[in-house]
């Protein structure tokens, strides 16, 4: 078993913080001796407690959107712990980068990021209780094995649980790392078992564990009332109507500090319970500069993208090799195509929300259901010109958050308002149609691709003029596709070309970020190339790898994370078409559709069936779904939740959500308009694993960008007639 890089204590120590595992594992003598002496628990180090009684609590370091993160970390640590997983508890750590590293919860990172870290932890920690057991004993530790919590000496019969042996092993050293051995694949207990959210019970039983079930002491409510227009700067106020409101206790104006993803201008309304303040905000008469972006619309977007797509002279090349002139001068064939797709919103269940206590000392605590605590504590932080470490943030669960919650403007929101109310906890809750409106939103996109096909069929070159949008230079930019989008690296000849136009709707990464969108484009019209050409597109998928070799890691993950891999796209693609009987008769009425993607260094191949009823309603009736994202599953039953939940949500997106922009501001408002898939839509899902010699990756996205060309693709096998333009258009097929 490869058990990854070897690491002196020094650099283990450095090295796990940067890159996610953050283990502070050096515990003071006097600390295991405090135990010892008064019987109660002994830390072993920052994520792992031993009480008396054998039980173990293990610190869940990530934040937690259900993914399954705060379950599944936690069972990594026990694993190598020799834990018995029934005697374990979980707690959400604290926001505390010098003690836990990293904690984020985006980007299906956490599962890379903390295979060998939190393994190495619980390996650690197992080490230590042997060498207790060693002293206890005379004897030596090779003489010595464990059974789940209980370390055994064959040789006398002698057996001593964790508990009792805890507050010793708390003062012997920290072993060195590069000794600390890992268990064989072979002798796992934990990992691979499906084992339920940890949370599950709570959360059926109503207990409060989310961010909005906060409650403090003397807590109040606030709304917050923002511009509708985006980019526009607050004018006047007038407060007076909202104050004399039943229940208002103040209300404000809060100036914006000129970072929209922060702090925007607006006007807080304080209640004794968050019903009346959100009320309250109908009486304020509030007065914006809205400047010329009232002139801006989704279909003024359209027009003016379409136009720019015209002209590919204008587009600024960012990837273009070989001579793409010629071979599309010397082509056989040219397919030639538009896509477009809107943006999106992420409409969490559970919307925006954050509770703050601004101390009398001048220090700031906060309850934050964030996907990056780390990083609201450091804009909070900076608001309120103090240093991170007079910001403490707990971390709540979340109602989801597919993306929305790595930025943490209602954390800023709050603690804006808090700073005008020392000593008094303060709630900011967010109407849904708050949370509709103010959004950072998948970008939208415009893409005119053009391919070549030579004498033989074979795909010799291909063109994209991508239209995308401006948000300022030096900002994070969703709206962009990577220079090596395939198939680029496996044609001769290339030219990825980008015009931006400029917008202030707020953008920001949704589940899968920018794969969502790109698979859509990039598998459709491959689909149609391989038509044109008289393949289906698995056949010119694996033509356009046909020999390929694995490229080099790019990501800097722990482990063995490799680049894209055309050996797996072959694996999944040839396990998705058995599982599917891909090239078999289905049945009448019905059609298969097949996409591919690699994303968040998962691999996914899916293929959808599809159908007509009699109202040219779409019908998805099973999805099949190959992945491979590594040698193993930690925990199958969350690996199940993640896949599903992605191809349903990708359905969604595909058959019916669109955001759009009228008069500079957002259309759409609840889930009236703005319609989630409901459950008569789920099809039945099937899941196989294909299992690669590599570390394990996360699952939180790469099963959604496959399933949305595999349902267009499937329409248009059912009905010969492309979809080119997203949300899909039933009423083509009447």
């Amino acid at each position: 078993m490869n058990r990854g890089p070897v690491l002196g204590r020094r650099a283990f120590l450095k090295a796990s913080a940067a890159a996610g595992g953050g283990l502070a594992l050096a515990v003071t003598v006097p600390m295991g001796a405090s135990a010892m002496a008064s019987g109660g628990p002994a830390e072993l180090n920052a994520f792992i407690t031993i009480n008396p009684d054998n039980t173990i609590t293990i610190i869940g370091k990530n934040p937690e959107i259900g993914q399954g993160i705060k379950t599944m970390l936690p069972m990594l640590i026990a694993e190598e712990l020799d834990a018995d997983w029934d005697q374990v508890s979980i707690q959400q750590g604290d926001t505390d980068a010098a003690k836990y590293g990293p904690q984020l919860a985006g980007g299906s990172f956490a599962t890379p990021m903390n295979w060998f870290p939190m393994r190495q932890t619980g390996a650690a920690g197992r080490q230590m209780l042997l060498a207790a057991a060693a002293l206890r004993w005379g004897v030596d530790t090779s003489e010595l094995t464990t059974e789940p919590s209980v370390v055994v000496h064959a040789a006398s019969g002698r057996r001593a649980t964790y508990g009792e042996l805890a507050g010793e092993a708390a003062t012997v050293p920290v072993p060195e790392l590069a000794g600390v051995p890992l268990k064989d694949a072979a002798d796992f207990r934990i990992i691979g078992t499906p084992i339920g959210g940890i949370d599950s019970p709570k959360i059926v039983r109503g207990e409060p564990i989310f961010g909005v079930d906060t409650q403090l002491p003397g807590m109040v409510y606030a709304a917050y009332e923002r511009a509708p227009v985006f980019g526009s700067k607050l004018i006047s106020a007038d407060t007076e109507a909202a104050k004399a409101e039943p229940g208002v206790i103040d209300a404000f104006t809060v100036a914006g500090n000129g970072n929209p993803t922060e702090l925007v201008d607006g006007v807080a309304v304080i209640a004794s319970n968050w019903w009346l303040a959100n009320k309250a905000r109908a009486k304020l008469n509030v007065q914006w500069d809205n400047g010329d972006w009232t002139n801006h619309n989704s279909a003024k977007y359209d027009a003016d993208a379409r136009e720019l797509m015209a002209n590919a002279t204008a587009a600024e090349v960012f990837n273009e090799k070989g001579d793409v002139d010629a071979a599309f001068a010397n082509a056989a064939q040219v397919v030639d195509a538009e896509y477009h797709y809107p943006f999106l919103a992420h409409v969490p269940m559970e919307p925006m929300n954050c509770t703050a206590l601004m101390h009398e000392d001048g220090t700031m605590e906060m309850w934050a259901p964030s996907q990056t605590p780390q990083g609201g504590q450091g804009a909070v932080a900076g608001y309120l010109g103090l240093t991170p470490d007079k910001v403490k943030v707990h971390i709540t669960r979340m109602g989801g958050g597919f993306g929305r919650r790595l930025n943490n403007d209602y954390m800023v929101q709050v603690a804006a308002i808090a700073k005008q109310m020392p000593g008094t906890p303060v709630q900011l809750i967010w109407s849904r149609e708050d949370d509709v409106r103010t959004d950072f939103y998948r970008p939208s996109g415009w893409h005119r691709l053009r391919a070549a096909l030579d004498e033989n069929g074979k795909l010799a070159g291909i063109q994209d003029h991508f239209v995308t949008w401006d948000i300022g230079g030096g900002a994070f930019n969703p709206a962009v596709m990577p220079a090596n989008e395939f198939p680029a690296p496996y044609l001769d000849h290339v030219r990825y070309g980008m015009t931006k136009m400029p917008t202030a709707v707020p953008m920001g990464a949704l589940r899968a970020p920018t794969s969502n969108a790109i698979a859509f484009t990039f598998q459709s019209f491959l689909d149609e190339v391989a038509h044109a050409a008289g393949k289906d597109l698995p056949t010119l998928m694996l033509e356009i790898v046909e020999g390929a070799e694995a490229e080099p890691d790019t990501m800097g993950f722990t482990g063995p994370t490799p680049g894209f891999n055309p050996q797996r796209l072959r694996n999944v693609t040839n396990k998705v078409m058995e599982m599917s009987g891909w090239g078999q008769p289905v049945a009448e009425g019905h059609a298969l559709g097949y996409g591919y993607y690699f994303s968040h260094q998962g691999y996914f191949a899916e293929v959808v069936e599809v159908s007509l009823n009699e109202r040219k309603q779409i019908q998805v009736h099973n999805v099949w779904a190959a992945g491979d994202v590594g040698s193993h599953i930690i925990n199958p039953y969350g690996a199940l939740n993640q896949v599903e939940g992605s191809i349903i949500d990708g359905l969604g997106q595909a058959m019916q959500l669109a955001v759009e922009i009228e008069g500079g501001a957002v259309k759409q408002s609840n889930f009236h308009n703005y319609r989630l898939p409901r459950m008569p839509m789920t099809p039945q899902i099937h899941v196989e694993w294909v299992k690669s010699d590599y570390s394990p990756t996360g699952l939180g996205e790469p099963a959604l960008p496959p399933v949305i060309p595999a349902l267009t693709n499937a329409l248009f096998a059912l009905t010969g007639t492309r979809i080119r333009d997203l949300p899909i258009d039933t009423s083509k097929f009447a």
